[in-house]
């Protein structure tokens, strides 16, 4: 059982890699003996695993298992884990954890079992480790790999290093900021391709090809990873792939549930845990609902997708506006809460107003607020409470 997996696990880590290595690389503390990470399909994470390999001394075994292997399906990864430290086994790799029957149980029995062996798993979905019988949450450490953020990409296309700005920090000195990173390149020449094809890391390989790779993608986590983690009738899976496509074309502030709920022939009790589904998969994200697991509990005030790349697959002219505030809440929402505030277009940390528009928007919607900014897009610099858009693309 163990030897074909061995020899398929150093066969993976002889790929040649990428040079380019995302932030979370440098965050996750992998001493700990049960860590997971969690992200969008694409997102680097099988990349970012085998650069740490990279690091890991020859004298340490190390066994990398993708999770649909039919030996997997065969024995279990209880099983393996068990045969791979009966041989010395150290470091336990499990790339693509959700495509595992029980995969939770399983975990838990390894992480409870066999002490030496460190466990490392990937995974499509946050909310299904959250939401595990077995309390797997409490065991493991989870990261999140978001998609690239402009900055980012910024780096991978002209080699620059940039650091990452706290809000707090961008807020209080973005002219200066601004003005330090225009000095060594333009941005906006920039953000037209990161807005089309730069959110997801394997942009750089795919060229042409990186569009029906999305789409690929996005219907493999449609087809086949929400139904895998959760039940759901795979009849209904067209509702999902139309839900997308509506969402797609619609303003953020414009659905209508009942409307919507009627054009994919839901009830809105089944259409909220789809639209929760899609958002634990990252292909949407909800302003304003409450939620539990996947499930929505209250009517969502905005839907927007992940974000701005998936524009190009599920409908084809988007709004500008659209496409400014998916930007905006794609580079906050990572290590910010977002809300939709009663004037404004977002509140931020609950404590922060934002109004996402064009380079000559002023702050008349927003003129009560204390705590509030002009978020423009098509401008360079800023000045006082007016931010250009592009700078949020520097917050991780």
């Amino acid at each position: 059982m163990i030897s074909p997996l061995l020899s398929l696990s150093n066969q993976i880590r002889t790929q040649k890699l990428p040079d380019y290595r995302r932030f979370l690389l440098q965050q996750i503390d992998f001493s700990q003996r049960l860590i997971g990470v969690m992200g969008a399909r694409g997102a680097g994470k099988t990349t970012l695993l085998l650069q740490y390999l990279k690091s890991v001394t020859r004298e340490i075994k190390v066994l990398y298992v993708i999770a649909d292997h039919p030996l997997v399906g065969q024995y279990g990864l209880f099983a393996i884990a068990d045969e791979f430290q009966k041989i010395g086994g150290e470091l336990l790799i499990i790339d693509e954890i959700h495509k595992c029957p029980h995969f939770e149980r399983d975990l838990k029995l390894i992480f409870d079992s066999f002490f030496s062996l460190k466990v490392i798993f990937t995974g499509s979905s946050a909310t299904a480790i959250d939401n595990a019988k077995a309390d797997l949450s409490r065991r493991a450490m989870l990261y999140h790999l978001p998609v690239l953020s402009f900055r980012e990409f910024l780096e991978l296309e002209t080699g620059a290093s940039f650091e990452a700005l706290p809000l707090a920090t961008l807020l209080q000195e973005h002219v200066a900021l601004a003005m330090e990173i225009v000095s060594c390149i333009k941005p906006l020449a920039y953000l037209p391709a990161y807005l089309e094809h730069g959110a997801y890391p394997f942009y750089r390989e795919a060229g042409p090809t990186y569009l029906p790779r999305l789409l690929n993608a996005s219907m493999q986590v449609i087809e086949m990873d929400i139904p895998a983690l959760y039940p759901i009738d795979h009849d209904k899976v067209n509702a999902l792939k139309k839900l997308m496509v509506m969402l797609c074309q619609s303003e953020p502030y414009d659905i209508n549930i009942s409307k919507l709920a009627g054009a994919v022939e839901l009830n809105q009790k089944t259409l909220y845990k789809y639209l929760g589904l899609l958002q634990a998969a990252g292909l949407l994200r909800l302003l304003g609902a409450k939620s539990s697991g996947a499930s929505i509990i209250s009517k969502p005030e905005k839907l927007y997708l992940d974000n701005s790349n998936l524009f190009a697959i599920f409908c084809n002219q988007p709004k500008a506006g659209t496409v400014r505030e998916t930007f905006f809440a794609s580079m906050l929402s990572y290590q910010h809460s977002l809300n939709y505030p009663k004037s404004g277009d977002f509140l931020v940390d609950e404590q922060y107003v934002f109004e996402i528009g064009g380079k000559s928007k002023t702050k008349q919607q927003i003129k009560t607020e204390t705590a509030a900014w002009v978020v423009a897009d098509g401008l360079e610099i800023g000045v006082e409470e007016k931010i250009p858009l592009w700078l949020f693309g520097f917050v991780y």
